[in-house]
């Protein structure tokens, strides 16, 4: 087996939590516990008490507004992976395709889960679709203009899926290049569309292996919990792989951390774990816990219409601007 050339995370550590301390020097904080907690992390103190440190410790970045476009195509294709389920890839997928649409680019959603989650979060109901993304790997006849769907966001569309999906990893596997068959499907849609996301389902199979080969960046949604930190290094290896094999173009665009509550002491020990192991590749922008993410889905609509004025909604804004400020000719 190939090493690895995913980084290290760094030694767990436990921070003590002192048996008698003063409030002057350890003043309680709303972490749901009895007890205040200790001295704050490495990444909360502030070598310039003038300079505003966001929530992965390091300075926030004045994010240009992003150019306006005037003619569309040559989409940059990503993919949202990470083998581990329910770390907030396509709540991801939805709301920053929604806030790359309000930022005047036209997007496609690829749903490329066979649970169809991407498909149900937008309002599709997965037993009624005449075609999905099943049809369009597996039939010649089927072009992705007859599968693409529109959304209620304007600017942005979705191949929908189903649990038909699961069928094609088996029949996938005595095709002829069969790691390259959604990149010639896909292929069509990147002369259309500035942006093409692609919801990966949570394993590191064909399915996903194909969405690495057809994609020019990855993003990888992380939940601000221990647990979550152990399979990146695995996913790196896949990345890896897939770009020395099969797509050297591939790239990591961003490490994104998910579902963060800044008042736990946990969630600030992970993220600090998560920039010393990653550096700059993991976003600014931090995803926090909200209840509104929960009932956007209900109402099958991204939040940054179902609650414009969230705190979520903003985090996803900011996210888009950040990812096309590091995306070339976005």
């Amino acid at each position: 087996m190939e090493d690895s050339s995913a980084p290290e995370m760094p030694p767990r550590t436990r921070v003590p939590v002192p048996s008698t301390p003063s409030p002057a020097q350890h003043p309680t904080r709303d972490t749901g516990e009895e007890h205040p907690l200790s001295d704050p992390l490495p990444f909360e103190r502030p070598a310039n008490a003038d300079v505003k440190l966001g929530p992965t410790g390091r300075p926030m970045p004045e994010l240009p507004e992003p150019r306006a476009l005037t003619e569309h195509g040559n989409a940059r294709v990503v993919s949202m992976c990470n083998q581990k389920g329910g770390v907030g890839k396509t709540t991801t997928t939805i709301n920053l395709g929604a806030s790359l649409a309000e930022l005047g680019r036209k997007v496609l959603l690829v749903d490329f889960d066979p649970q169809g989650s991407l498909s149900v979060g937008l309002g599709l109901n997965p037993h009624e679709m005449d075609l999905s993304i099943y049809n369009l790997l597996m039939d010649r006849e089927v072009g992705v203009e007859d599968v693409i769907v529109p959304t209620g966001v304007a600017g942005m569309d979705l191949l929908p899926s189903n649990i038909d999906l699961s069928a094609a990893e088996v029949q996938l596997v005595h095709e002829v290049a069969r790691e390259q068959t959604l990149q010639r499907v896909l292929a069509p849609a990147i002369a259309q569309y500035d942006v093409i996301l692609i919801d990966c389902q949570p394993s590191l199979g064909l399915l996903t292996v194909n969405a690495l080969t057809a994609s020019d960046g990855v993003i990888v949604p992380l939940e601000c919990e221990y647990f979550a930190l152990r399979g990146v290094a695995l996913l790196k290896t896949t990345i890896d792989k897939v770009r020395e094999r099969l797509n050297p173009r591939l790239e990591i665009d961003g490490v994104l951390g998910t579902m963060f509550d800044g008042r736990t002491l946990h969630s600030r020990e992970v993220m600090d774990r998560l920039v010393q192991a990653w550096g700059d590749k993991v976003f600014h922008t931090v995803i926090r816990r909200t209840v509104k993410f929960s009932d956007s889905t209900v109402a099958g609509e991204p939040i940054t219409s179902y609650a414009s004025t969230s705190a979520g909604a903003d985090s996803y804004r900011q996210l888009a601007k950040e990812v096309l400020a590091a995306w070339p000719d976005a």
